[in-house]
């Protein structure tokens, strides 16, 4: 990317929404709210406290972050949709890689053998 960052300000990539409801439905882009999950893409060195000492951010690229519904300023780099905002509209960091969603498995009762 070709885009830094200054301050306390971060790039955030937001993560596809889903396009099928549990019950298989699918729903146009039209009706999709935005997701409220992204992926910082990049991040500014931090911002200054009164002695002009820099406070480093708390998240780093690669994170996967929480973010308000309205929060940040839309831009386009390099051709990707991305978000632009200062690191306390972030909500929270999620830990780790979403685990993967199983696919529910049939379960049988055998009766025992009489």
């Amino acid at each position: 990317m070709k885009f830094r960052p200054l301050h306390d300000r971060v790039v955030v990539r937001r993560l596809n929404a889903e396009e099928k409801t549990a019950g298989g439905i699918i729903i146009p882009d039209t009706a999709q709210e935005k997701p409220m999950e992204g992926e910082i893409v990049a991040a500014g060195p931090g911002a200054r406290n009164e002695l002009g000492a820099i406070i480093p951010l708390d998240v780093k690229a690669g994170d996967r972050v929480l973010f308000g519904k309205w929060s940040g300023t839309e831009v386009k780099i390099d051709g990707a949709d991305l978000l632009i905002m200062k690191e306390s509209d972030l909500l929270g960091v999620i830990p780790g890689s979403a685990p993967a969603k199983a696919a529910p498995t049939k379960t049988t009762a055998k009766s025992p053998k009489a």
